[in-house]
């Protein structure tokens, strides 16, 4: 029986080489490379081809999300686990959104995570300690997320539609302080299409501007505090 070949991103060593310690407990898995930024581990994951994907969302370069996007994008057999210190049902949600099959607490057992391992190789999604199937997992939305937020059920196609590349770029911007104007020129696009970006950013996130928006992703890890300060 073939080992399941696991890639850590995480941008801190000691945490990544305690979950390699850990993972590897397990016979059955095997530690195939580590990456410490989300540009790296994209690299990584398509030199690699890993079958799981253990992922920190606070990264430098790119957040786990965007990682997230781009792997499942190229390589949709591959599961990617969430493990982050961010942990809220919305931010869930937004993994799931992004095509993670699982997200765990960064302070998770030993056991529980390797249980989840093979959960999501058994095309299982995880959040915490339930096992789901996809349809388990779209009502687990509905009720923790959707009710909560005011959304519809039938809505549920509508929630699962992540924030593009360029609608994250533009957030990440927004962190930084940068007007509308400042971010069409700094990106090269209209004023226009930054405004219609931001009004789908505002919709997705369920937040009334850009500043809810901003404080949003800085909650949660997608952009980095120091990466907000101006040069």
């Amino acid at each position: 029986m073939n080992k399941v070949r696991v890639l850590i991103v995480d941008d801190h060593p000691v945490f990544r080489q305690g979950i390699r310690d850990v993972v590897e407990t397990d016979p059955q898995i095997e530690v195939v490379g580590q990456a410490a930024d989300g540009e790296v581990a994209v690299e990584m994951a398509y030199d690699l081809t890993p079958d799981v994907i253990l992922m920190d969302i606070n990264l430098p370069t790119i957040n786990g999300l965007q990682v997230t996007r781009k792997v499942k994008a190229v390589m949709p057999e591959t599961k990617v686990v969430v493990l982050t210190g961010y942990d809220d049902a919305e931010q869930v949600f937004h993994a799931l959104r992004a095509g993670a099959s699982a997200y765990c607490p960064k302070d998770v057992t030993p056991e529980s995570l390797v249980k989840t391992i093979h959960s999501v190789m058994n095309n299982l999604y995880v959040v915490g300690e339930k096992s789901m199937t996809h349809e388990e997992v779209v009502y687990w939305v509905e009720e923790k997320v959707g009710r909560m937020a005011g959304v519809p059920i039938d809505d549920a196609d509508e929630m699962f539609v992540p924030l593009s590349p360029r609608e994250m770029e533009i957030l990440e911007h927004v962190t930084r302080g940068l007007s509308n104007k400042e971010i069409a020129h700094k990106l090269g696009i209209s004023h226009q299409t930054v405004k219609n970006h931001m009004t789908a950013i505002l919709r997705k996130l369920r937040v009334d501007d850009r500043t809810q928006a901003a404080v949003y992703a800085l909650r949660r890890g997608w952009v980095r505090l120091e990466a907000t300060a101006s040069p």
